[in-house]
């Protein structure tokens, strides 16, 4: 007899089970209860399931769950961790499935432990034993922060799709093309001492000054040097999001911390973004010996283009009735991209709701979700 929960019963459970992702260890949870309820779920499918540890991670797991024989099929890819929440600020408990306004709320409803829910129940009605070739569900740890799980497993190379699926909010649109992402940490280290005598100290704050001069110019050249047309922002951006220094107005600052996030278009390369910094504050760096130092905050996310004419665009546009589009944040695509398969983004939902307080799926995306699940696997494992 199957143990198998209803459609609300699996995103009842998921949501009541914490996996918050942060790189701050006090914040920073385990992802094994997700893993082990998925893996529960798939294997009574009659699914082959491993769950791996993930490198660099704080003992995490991804879940590889593969049904079928063969080379090639469909890949459903998702994360199972979500951000930290806003203590205070959500109307009921995140880890509590609430129904009301015909949403259901809660944490990862959306984004995106509810789209495992959502392959369970599509699964449930497929004719598994008329599959031709493998589907491959891949549950990865820790995408909200370092992508650790999903560049793990595009390291180990253990499948090779021909298609794939990354089920993040995008109202059921296909996305075949998105920004990266890059953070970076500069320090300016001065010598503090009394602001009577100026020429005492070395203010880090007047320093850092001239380096957000040189930024400033950098962004500039960002924007005019580079563009991609499909973007609602055509250029790469670059956002100061942080900035602190000093700790008395009688006291020369003797240190100055800004944190910059910059997001390439496809086909730059983030190392190239640090290098084209590290070049910007050369001049500053050279007069100021050993003061700047520049750092990653954490890891980047490369960007990721696809095609929007390629054959599996087209179908999943055709399937889900929208049209192809490109998106100003980052997914795992650019890692799932390297298996070699034809990859989009596409899930329930919309990216608006995705860490939010009170974040909800509409229950409006229900039915089509499962239904275009079952289209898809249909055309690459079946048909």
């Amino acid at each position: 007899m199957s143990t198998l929960p209803d459609l609300k019963g699996a995103f009842r459970q998921l949501i009541a089970t914490p996996s918050i992702s942060a790189l701050e260890a006090e914040q920073d949870m385990s992802n094994h209860a997700v893993i082990g309820l998925l893996q529960d779920w798939f294997s009574e499918l009659g699914f082959r399931c491993e769950t791996p540890e993930v490198a660099d991670s704080r003992n995490k797991q991804n879940l590889i769950a593969r049904f079928g024989q063969g080379e090639g099929g469909l890949l459903l890819a998702g994360h199972t961790d979500t951000v930290p929440f806003d203590e205070g600020r959500w109307s009921q408990s995140p880890f509590e499935l609430t129904e009301k306004d015909n949403r259901w709320y809660g944490l990862g409803t959306c984004d995106m432990k509810g789209f495992f829910a959502l392959v369970l129940e599509a699964l449930k009605e497929m004719p598994l034993q008329d599959f031709k070739r493998p589907l491959t569900i891949f549950a990865s740890a820790d995408e909200e922060t370092t992508m650790s799980g999903a560049k793990a497993f595009a390291d180990a190379k253990t499948i090779a799709p021909d298609y794939a699926i990354i089920g993040e909010p995008t109202s059921l649109k296909p996305v075949y093309m998105h920004k990266g992402h890059l953070a970076q940490g500069i320090r300016v280290i001065g010598r503090s001492g009394h602001s009577s005598d100026p020429a005492r100290g070395l203010n880090a704050i007047e320093v850092m000054h001239k380096v957000i001069s040189q930024l400033m110019k950098l962004k500039q050249h960002l924007s005019e040097n580079y563009r991609e047309d499909a973007f609602t922002v055509p250029y790469p951006t670059m956002n100061f999001g942080h900035i602190h220094g000093g700790d008395a107005a009688n006291r020369i600052c003797g240190c100055c911390d800004l944190h910059l996030d910059i997001r390439p278009l496809p086909g730059m390369e983030l190392a190239e973004l640090e290098l084209l910094v590290l070049n910007y504050l050369a001049d500053i760096s050279n007069e100021y010996p050993g003061s700047i130092s520049v750092s990653t905050l954490y890891p980047g996310a490369e960007s990721f283009a696809g095609k929007a004419e390629n054959p599996w665009t087209k179908l999943v546009a055709e399937l889900s009735g929208n049209e192809p589009e490109v998106v100003n944040y980052s997914t795992e695509a650019p890692y799932i991209n390297k298996l070699g398969c034809q990859t989009l983004v596409l899930g329930p939902g919309s990216i608006n709701q995705a860490h939010q307080p009170d974040e909800f799926i509409g229950l409006e995306y229900l039915t089509p979700t499962v239904e275009l699940i079952k289209k898809l696997i249909y055309h690459a494992c079946i048909k």
